[in-house]
């Protein structure tokens, strides 16, 4: 396991606009599929699935990562088949707006990812982040191995242990479910859509942040 980084409270913002269901935030859009994905079938890939409140954050932070060859924002951890946006919205379909990761285990490590993960959310937060409130927005790691979730236990319990935040972290710990991706107009929401409110005033000083905390891991 990586070393743990000290907590960078520069990093961590408090959200001043939603990006909950308006319509101001989310243009008109048909509900389709995802569009689908290329990667490489040569290497051997990992996969990742975390939720860190906005999925529109969570995306835009992790494409930007060595390493990482897809990002998908979705859904997971709910009771109802085949949800969309607007009912998940609802916080009763029981789904997390995540962001699954698909990235080389050569070049970043599934500790790594959960460095960036803790560093760029508050974990402390139950079902909130900054104006985003639901179940919808927890903070959420779905695990896909035995060896990611050893792996995210004893992180979080370090982090604990270590009193690197003010308050207890409360992220939920998962085996991964269904994953369902978000509507089209979901994805690549930041790089799509740079001068919405909630992209200029929330998304941007956090990537602009991270980027300097996470300099040296970064593809561009």
């Amino acid at each position: 396991m990586t070393a743990f980084a000290p907590l960078h409270s520069t990093l961590m913002l408090t959200l001043a606009t939603s990006c909950g269901l308006d319509a101001t935030s989310h243009p008109p859009s048909a509900m389709t599929d995802a569009p689908s994905e290329t990667i490489d079938t040569t290497a051997l890939l990992d996969t990742a699935t975390l939720g860190a409140g906005c999925f529109w954050c969570v995306e835009a932070v992790f494409t930007e990562l060595k390493g990482v060859r897809s990002v998908t924002s979705g859904y997971m951890g709910g009771h109802v088949k085949d949800p969309d946006y607007k009912r998940v919205c609802t916080g009763t379909t029981g789904h997390a707006e995540v962001a699954r990761i698909i990235y080389d285990p050569k070049v970043i490590s599934f500790d790594e990812l959960l460095e960036v993960f803790w560093l760029t959310h508050d974990p402390t937060t139950l079902n909130r982040q900054g104006n985003d409130v639901g179940t919808q927005y927890r903070s959420v790691i779905f695990t896909h191995s035995q060896e990611q979730m050893d792996k995210a236990r004893a992180y979080k319990q370090k982090l604990d242990e270590s009193a690197a935040y003010p308050a207890p972290i409360v992220t939920e710990i998962v085996p991964a479910e269904v994953f369902y991706p978000a509507e089209n107009y979901h994805q690549d929401y930041y790089a799509q859509n740079p001068d919405q409110g909630y992209c200029r005033y929330v998304i941007r000083p956090k990537l602009e942040k991270f980027r300097k905390v996470f300099a040296e891991k970064l593809e561009r």
